[in-house]
């Protein structure tokens, strides 16, 4: 077998509902190149035997077999295992549309791209709702450190694919942490900030399924999944201060509003304890000289005070408000 162009990781852990769709869209693809790595992380329903009967009849599935060690650990196993030109991510309850490796493999070769992304759809009973982020320039090649507006899109790691020598070169990696969510939050704000060449084209091509209730976002108890995210992304900016400095400057914009909406999605008696975490991160972080107090918005000096010392306070301000991505665009 050619070697692949694009390897597509799936991670699966209780999908059997979904994940038969999932895959017939990822083999159904009009680029034939590709390696599919499916990760079973310890299902406890009919996930694994669904799909045993994909890699039999498909030799491009590869299939890894594993206790539950969560969702960083089926991901980096994964990358460790891909062997394509490219890497892509299909979450298990997610599919897309056939065309869709075809499209960001040819713009990604054409323009040499280190990530090449498209938009998606919110996927909710049946119906589709086009997310186009529209602060970030389309169809043109960019460099997010330059063009700082990719910062502010939500994560969406699976509508994208990532030249996988340059993700081996640069260390990027999903934190392990047995247990937690949202561990696409470090590894997409790395990604765009080692990124020197990346492209969005205006093609709606993931079906991103939001009424799957077993879905992590959904869990109303994993507190602080999001602050371990952040303080691994202020770590790798304040080691590589030289080179990201100018980061520091969204970065305080950024967690306020995926702490936001980690606040708003939270069972209302966890949110206390997670509004005294933040304000110790903030104090914590200003102590680190990683709050460019200087550079900062009035609106953003406010926001970072009221947290730091009165966070049961700021949460009244802002806490009727509905987010619904965890970095949605500058508000």
């Amino acid at each position: 077998m050619p070697k692949p162009l694009v390897s597509v990781l799936v991670p699966c852990c209780n999908v059997e509902k979904y994940v038969g769709q999932c895959l017939e869209s990822i083999l159904s693809q009009t680029l034939k190149e590709l390696e599919v790595i499916c990760v079973n992380d310890g299902s406890r329903d009919g996930t694994l035997r669904i799909l045993e009967e994909f890699a039999a009849r498909d030799p491009r599935i590869q299939l890894i077999d594993k206790p539950n060690t969560g969702y960083g650990d089926s991901m980096n196993k994964a990358l460790d295992r891909a062997s394509g030109e490219y890497v892509g991510i299909v979450e298990s309850d997610d599919f897309v549309e056939p065309v869709m490796f075809e499209r960001l493999y040819g713009e990604a070769k054409e323009k040499g791209l280190d990530i090449s992304r498209c938009c998606y759809a919110q996927y909710v009973a049946g119906q589709n709702y086009p997310m186009t982020e529209p602060s970030v320039p389309k169809n043109c090649v960019l460099k997010p450190l330059e063009h700082t507006e990719v910062f502010f899109q939500a994560p969406s790691i699976w509508a994208a694919i990532y030249r996988r020598d340059w993700l081996n070169e640069c260390g990027i990696r999903f934190l392990p942490t047995p247990g937690a969510s949202f561990q696409d939050t470090s590894f997409t704000f790395k990604a765009y900030a080692e990124a020197d060449r990346f492209q969005m084209i205006t093609d709606l091509l993931h079906h991103y399924r939001c009424d799957n209730m077993s879905s992590s976002i959904h869990s109303k108890s994993k507190v602080y999944a999001v602050c371990d995210e952040w303080k691994e992304i202020y770590s790798f900016v304040e080691k590589n201060q030289d080179q990201f400095e100018k980061l520091l400057d969204v970065m305080p914009h950024l967690l306020f509003n995926c702490y936001r909406w980690n606040c708003l999605r939270l069972a209302e008696e966890k949110r206390p304890e997670f509004l005294c975490e933040w304000a110790k991160e903030m104090k914590e972080f200003d102590q680190r000289g990683l709050i460019p107090w200087d550079h900062l918005s009035f609106k953003d000096k406010k926001r970072i005070w009221l947290v730091r010392h009165f966070p049961q306070i700021a949460f009244r301000f802002w806490g009727k408000q509905k987010a619904n991505a965890r970095t949605p665009a500058r508000n």
